[in-house]
């Protein structure tokens, strides 16, 4: 069954057609625009098979309601998303960099962490179906189109697929406040998905058993403990620091 919704702006758009094409049923671009950014944009969907509709500029701030479009629309078909984790291992050229969350029910710290996923090249966000809040429309909101342009997986069975991610030599480790080892001292830069607990909850027994090591962010404050939000962009930076150096 279809679920239909209008996404904005080129990030969101090329992304959705490179990750995603059968999903796209098709885009509108501003008929004003001849740039060279608009330009490949729209090879880029003829390549792909995706509807061109051109519109002007006042069309496309209604059908935006105020969101900043770039001159660029697309409607696309959001219960087709990528599905299969190996769909996405297959085509990445770097070693892959994923962030796994075990049971987060907040919709606003799953659209904060999609964000992070996305501002740090993370290749996919797994979760499981269950215990999980999944991709709804304040997700949607909070994540300002990156639950579009990052691939969001559910799973069935999480230890499972942990094993399977340890089966293509990716390194799993857990952010676990008690961990010994901290995020200072912590080196790796090969294949690595970072797996984080629910709000409150933490990683649950089975995830945390099931991970390589345990790492902690060092914490300098009275506070026990972060918002998982902020703990993934914390270690997915470090993860994209130590990459770059």
């Amino acid at each position: 069954m279809a679920d239909l919704r209008l996404i904005y702006g080129f990030h969101a758009v090329t992304s959705r057609i490179r990750q995603n094409p059968d999903g796209v049923l098709e885009i509108y671009l501003q008929s004003q625009r001849t740039d060279p950014r608009m330009r490949d944009l729209m090879k880029l969907a003829e390549d792909n098979g995706v509807r061109i509709i051109p519109v002007d500029a006042k069309r496309l701030d209604g059908m935006a309601g105020g969101t900043r479009h770039q001159g660029v629309a697309a409607r696309v078909d959001a219960a087709r998303r990528v599905q299969h984790l190996e769909d996405v291992l297959d085509t990445i050229e770097e070693p892959p960099l994923l962030l796994v969350l075990d049971g987060v029910q907040d919709p606003h710290n799953l659209g904060a962490c999609l964000r992070s996923a996305d501002a740090f090249g993370v290749h996919a966000v797994i979760a499981p179906k269950d215990r999980a809040v999944g991709i709804t429309a304040t997700v949607e909101k909070v994540a300002c189109g990156a639950a579009e342009t990052v691939p969001y997986i559910t799973v069935t069975n999480l230890a499972r697929t942990l094993r399977e991610l340890q089966e293509r030599d990716i390194w799993v480790v857990g952010a676990a406040g008690e961990a010994e080892q901290d995020l200072n001292s912590f080196k790796h830069t090969r294949a690595l998905a970072w797996v984080l607990g629910a709000e409150g909850e933490g990683l649950r027994r089975l995830t945390r058993e099931t991970c390589d090591e345990l790492v902690r962010i060092p914490m300098l404050g009275s506070v026990e403990s972060l918002n998982v939000s902020v703990s993934a962009g914390i270690c997915l930076f470090e993860s994209r620091r130590q990459r770059a150096a």
